[in-house]
Order: C-alpha cells, then structure tokens, then sequence
C-alpha cells in the first residue's frame, strides 16, 4: 500500500481538536499516512518569533500537500493573516470552495451543489496597504493582473469540464470597478471562448449574493476575484449549513494545502 506523507498544520484555537478528529477519520479510510506535523498560528510566536516558520512552507513543497487547521487572524492588529501568507509564498493561486446540500444537515434549501473558485494571491489580500495620515486616512492597492485572471478563470472552467458541471459564472464589479474588475471579466469572457462544452455567464456581485439568495439552484460553478471570492463563498456554505460544512482547498500547479474555511 502506498504511504502518503502529507503536512499537518494542527493551528490554534479550536484547530488542534478538529485536526485530530479529521485524522482519525482518514485513517479510517484504511489509507495509509504519514503525517509530517508542523507548528503555526499565534501559539508559536513566542517561540518562533513568527506564526508561519519557514519549516512550515518547507515541508509542504517537499510533501506536495498538506492539511490545516484553522488558524487566528488578529483583527485590525497584529501580524498578517497565516492563510494568506501560506497561499502567496507557494502560489496556490485558486480556492476552491464546495457548497453542498447534506441530508441531515438543517438548511434552507435542497439540493444546492455550488463551487466557489476564489482568485487566492491578488486583489485587496495582496495587503498592499499604509497609512496615509495616521488614525485618519489609510490607503490600500488593489492588484488584478491579466495572468492571474487567466489562471483563475481557466481552472475554473477545466475544474467543471473534468466534473461534468454545466456553466460557469464570472463575478465582478466591472460597472464601477472599470480598470480592476474590468480587467477580469475581460479575460473571463476570453477564455470562455476556448470552452464551447460549457455555458459562461457574469453577475456583478452585489446582484449575485441576491440571486443566490432568491434562486441559488440556477448557479453551479462560480469564478471570482479574491475579495468577492471569500465573502460570496461563505454566503454559499450559508446555504448549506454553515461555515461548519464548508471545506477549502488552496491549489497551484503542483502543491495543495486542505482547510476548513472557518476560523479558530
């Protein structure tokens, strides 16, 4: 049998009860693991002087996958968002975040099956940010480039044709956000082109959250720039249960880090 070696991140907080708990359910599986396990989070600053070690990014190019627990991210203080670092150093430039209905599981709707595909390394998380008058005005950069459209956007679309999903749907905010979002739909429509088997479409993205709301079965797989990304996502998981029902997975073209999409 082969012995998967994978990196385990057990996090903080909550992460470390929950990583337990998932161990134990894939090694159920009868599958057999080697769990590479690696310290992060706010626990480890004392005595890293960091809560991501470069061991950490380490193991995970050499093992090629690994899990994670949820992680803190302070609010409006304190050091950087973990998961952002970890998806920017190893270029794990899509999330994908699956919504789907559970028998059992009390929700609103029935037979939701949604696919958030989150752009992972550009927009507003790029935290291209300073003060411009302390306490007063600060200014933050929003980065959208034509390649990391592209690649977002095409995986998406391969992402439906290898699971036999019917359309795709480009959201944006292209009517304000000209240059940006513009930017994004432009090379969401052309790449559209390349994929005839499946149906494209775009929403802006305030329109999107209501009609997921009022008809969320007409939608199948999304593709969204970063920031629309993780708040249209959790709206979706809303659908199904909660963020408690949500998983995310951080791809790039050889590595892959699995996660919860909630927090500690």
């Amino acid at each position: 049998m082969t012995t998967h070696r994978v990196t385990l991140i057990p996090g903080d907080g909550t992460g470390p009860e929950l990583v337990d708990a998932t161990r134990r359910v894939l090694e159920a599986t009868g599958v057999s693991f080697d769990w590479d396990v690696q310290e992060a989070g706010a626990d480890v600053m004392d005595k890293y002087g960091t809560p991501l070690p470069e061991a950490v990014l380490d193991s995970i190019r050499e093992n090629k996958v690994g899990l994670k627990g949820p992680i803190t991210t302070p609010v409006g203080t304190g050091f950087r968002s973990v998961n952002v670092a970890i998806r920017k150093a190893l270029d794990l430039y899509a999330n994908l975040r699956p919504a789907r209905h559970m028998p059992g599981v009390r929700s609103r709707y029935e037979d939701i099956d949604i696919v958030a595909v989150r752009e992972n390394t550009e927009g507003l998380y790029a935290g291209i940010e300073h003060d411009v008058i302390p306490g007063e005005a600060a200014e933050t950069i929003r980065i959208i480039t034509r390649k990391g459209s592209e690649r977002v956007v095409r995986f998406a679309f391969e992402y439906a044709r290898a699971n036999g999903r019917r359309k795709v749907t480009a959201v944006h905010k292209a009517n304000i956000l000209k240059a940006t979002d513009g930017l994004f739909l432009a090379v969401a429509r052309e790449v559209a082109e390349r994929y005839p088997d499946i149906a494209f479409e775009d929403r802006i993205v305030d329109n999107m959250c209501m009609q997921l709301v009022q008809r969320p079965l007409e939608y199948d797989v999304l593709v969204l720039p970063n920031l629309f990304g993780d708040i249209v996502s959790d709206l979706c998981s809303g659908l199904v249960g909660g963020l408690g029902v949500a998983p995310g997975a951080n791809i790039g073209d050889e590595l892959a880090v699995f996660e919860p999409v909630h927090g500690s």
